[in-house]
């Protein structure tokens, strides 16, 4: 039947129905075929530079990391060979916080505790940060009670080496 009715066509009809046929293949070939895979593709190329520069964010990151590693070892050995107990009394005597600075003991295996009365809440806190980025040292443990005056604290700080 189809066979028939294409014999009927003249050949002009033909042509323009192969020229026709011809076109809406390479439009279904072009829909279904390489305009999928062209999206795709753009998809892919996106996602490896996000990738790229997820990987290059991470790799700063960790070369931030190694330096902060380094430091801190670094500000370990710049103790001078003296003890947590002793750099702890020494910084806080030199921080001014001499008049509130009550007692220095030692707290269990590598830690320090440091009791104040009537300490300046200001100068305890840049004693405690300048211990931690100059030393290595962190604050394990703190508690303060508000004290008679401005800005003053009752304070407690268990000191001990940053891992």
């Amino acid at each position: 039947m189809i066979a028939q009715r294409w014999q009927a066509l003249a050949a002009q009809e033909r042509r323009m129905l192969i020229g026709g046929g011809a076109v809406a293949a390479l439009l279904l070939g072009w829909a279904l075929l390489w305009h999928p895979l062209a999206q795709r593709r753009a998809e892919l190329r996106q996602q490896v530079e996000q990738s790229r520069r997820e990987s290059a964010f991470v790799q700063r990151g960790a070369a931030e990391i190694e330096r902060l590693r380094a430091a801190g070892t670094r500000t370990r050995a710049d103790r001078q060979g003296r003890s947590l107990l002793a750099l702890a009394d020494a910084t806080a005597r030199s921080g001014g916080l001499e008049a509130a600075l009550k007692r220095v003991e030692p707290a269990g295996s590598g830690s320090v505790r440091v009791s104040f009365e009537f300490a300046n809440f200001d100068a305890l806190v840049a004693w405690i940060e300048d211990l931690s980025r100059g030393y290595g040292v962190e604050a394990s443990d703190f508690s303060a009670d508000r004290a008679d005056g401005v800005g003053l604290v009752n304070a407690r700080v268990t000191l001990q080496d940053a891992p």
